[in-house]
């Protein structure tokens, strides 16, 4: 079976290895291309709408450079607690602020979606629910300490340590809290 079916140049507009690997792991083969896009959203948009925002926004950084028969694939993560966003920490205390912030809560991790060629474009959004438990300090600085994760919004990485030990149960997809929801993403794909 031939996963892409319509010969797609697909290009992944993300340098991130999580993503990377995902689209990997689906079975595409792909170029992976990305730009520092302006990540900045209107004020007054819904928070739930920002992730499909900045896909469209990081999308629209290629448009002209797609050519006939390429398909662009744009995402964004965020960690929506209590109405309001976690990004990526800035630094240590940070990351640390943010993980505290998150024990013994339950938080939405969003991941907006774009898939764009010359003669169309599809956005879509996915939210997984994610609860920790309540962690104790040196098990935050622990994390922090050992895996870094300061290129990660909401300052964690499901897949790692601190998702292991910490996270109590999710509602969704594990892959979207990675950062990349494989299955809805390998349908937009087959159907675009």
């Amino acid at each position: 079976m031939n996963l892409n079916s319509k010969n797609w140049n697909i290009i992944l507009a993300s340098q991130s290895p999580r993503r990377k690997q995902l689209l990997e792991e689906l079975g595409y083969t792909f170029t992976q291309k990305s730009k520092n896009t302006d990540e900045s959203f209107p004020n007054d948009l819904p928070k739930e709408e920002i992730a499909s925002y900045l896909s469209r926004k990081k999308a629209a950084a290629f448009t002209n450079e797609i050519k006939e028969g390429d398909l662009l694939i744009a995402s964004d993560t965020v960690v929506l607690l209590e109405n309001h966003i976690l990004e990526k920490p800035t630094n240590e205390d940070d990351a640390f602020r943010m993980i505290n912030e998150l024990s013994g809560k339950t938080h939405q991790v969003i991941t907006g979606v774009c898939l764009k060629s010359i003669h169309q474009e599809v956005s879509f959004s996915v939210t997984t629910k994610v609860v920790f438990k309540e962690l104790k300090d040196d098990e935050i600085w622990f994390y922090i300490e050992k895996y870094k994760p300061f290129d990660k919004a909401g300052a964690y990485g499901i897949q790692e340590w601190i998702g292991q030990i910490g996270v109590e149960k999710i509602e969704g997809s594990f892959y979207n809290v990675m950062g990349f929801p494989s299955k809805e993403v390998y349908e937009a794909i087959e159907a675009f």
